[in-house]
């Protein structure tokens, strides 16, 4: 294996930890930036919403600039700007200040969110093997590293403003370290079971209308699964409480679990795809996950639901890397640009999906308003097909072929 490849491989967990250490530590912060600028949570649900439109416009616009100016530039440059403006919304001294903040830093944490995975696109097509799952796992590793930043943090008495500085100076200092191991653009080698799923016969046109075809239906399954995520993320502790009377102590392993499932199956995901293909991860994921979540939403027991949100995490852990190395594998000269398609209408959906339970709950206890993640997961599996390349075929025609 060429070192530079090993190389950029490292770069590329380094800009995956670096990000989920970004936006872990703004998470952290957020309920002593609220106190210090007088907002209610209304006032601050109202604002993140800014973040989330930052950082899909900073994907837009950052997809088709990685395509045209490569990943060892634009990669680098996210991390930079991300830890540079990490420290706005501490600086912030007003509801006003506070939105300009949260647009800046979400528009370049987007821009970072999206390079980076098209660089990882670009390093898995090199190695010839899926290695995706393992860099969204060491986005959750980042998010480990800023909750015990912010508990040295606190013992220190550190103000928000200085913590988050601190952290955005060491951000930009690994951005800038990390740099000259990537790869300077897509590689040439094609991946087995990364390749399109049109016939090598099609001309070039038809291959790249087919590809953005594929590349939307990629997307509005990355909608729907990052949708039943963000649900998770926000009801996991609510619906033990609610639902099952749980004390808040006892509520909170709920997401625990569901979250440690999640590292746990991308940390395993990639030699799965390797065995079994990515369209077999997508549609047994999404069934376990549909499995998981209906015993949620129906279970009347505490060991029902703790068991069902593990599943649930288990199961979704390998669905959004396999749908974004499918986007970058369609039109491997178009990776960013499909990729930030992919990545933007994902994170509508995990914004959405805290706000469409909550909807629900209007009129449905909030167990089964689950029961719509349910009906998202099991459409994914039918969907899974979208996945479904040359190697796919061959692998299902190898029963056949030993019968004879």
């Amino acid at each position: 294996m060429d070192r530079s490849l090993r190389a950029a491989r490292v770069a590329t967990y380094v800009y995956f930890v670096l990000c989920g250490t970004l936006m872990g530590t703004w998470v952290i912060h957020i309920p002593a930036i609220e106190e210090h600028v007088g907002i209610n949570h209304a006032t601050l649900g109202g604002l993140l919403v800014l973040l989330g439109l930052g950082a899909f416009i900073g994907m837009q616009v950052v997809g088709p600039l990685t395509d045209r100016l490569g990943p060892h530039i634009v990669v680098p440059a996210g991390g930079i700007l991300c830890g540079a403006t990490l420290v706005l919304p501490g600086l912030a001294q007003d509801p006003w200040t506070l939105a300009g903040a949260l647009l800046v830093f979400g528009f370049c944490n987007g821009c970072l969110d999206v390079s980076m995975n098209a660089h990882a696109v670009h390093v898995e097509k090199a190695y010839g093997r899926p290695v995706m799952s393992g860099f969204h796992a060491t986005f959750s590793v980042g998010g480990v590293l800023a909750a015990l930043f912010g508990a040295g943090a606190a013992s220190a008495s550190l103000n928000p403003a200085a913590g988050m500085a601190a952290v955005g100076a060491v951000g930009i200092v690994i951005a800038l370290a990390s740099a000259r191991a990537l790869l300077p653009a897509a590689p040439a080698v094609e991946g087995p079971g990364s390749g399109s799923a049109e016939e090598p016969g099609a001309s070039p046109t038809v291959k790249r209308r087919s590809a953005k075809g594929r590349v939307w239906l990629l997307a509005v399954l990355a909608l729907m699964v990052m949708l039943c995520e963000g649900a998770a993320n926000d009801w996991s502790a609510l619906h033990l409480m609610d639902i099952l009377g749980a004390p808040a102590g006892t509520a909170a392993f709920a997401y625990g679990l569901f979250a440690a499932a999640m590292t746990i199956g991308r940390l395993l995901a990639d030699r799965f795809v390797a065995r079994f293909g990515s369209m077999a991860v997508l549609r047994h994921g999404a069934a376990t996950a549909t499995v998981g979540i209906t015993l949620v939403a129906l279970g009347p027991w505490m060991w029902a639901a703790f068991t069902g949100w593990a599943l649930f995490g288990l199961g979704l852990s390998g669905c959004v890397p396999q749908l974004f190395s499918a986007a970058g594998h369609a039109d491997p000269s178009a990776a960013g640009a499909n990729v930030s398609r992919v990545a933007g209408l994902g994170y509508v959906g995990m914004l959405a999906g805290p706000a469409v339970i909550g909807w629900l709950t209007h009129f449905v206890a909030l167990n089964h308003a689950f029961v719509l993640l349910s009906l998202l997961c099991a459409t994914t599996a039918v969907g899974a097909r979208v996945l479904r390349t040359g190697s796919d075929r061959t692998r299902e025609s190898e029963p056949v072929a030993g019968n004879h």
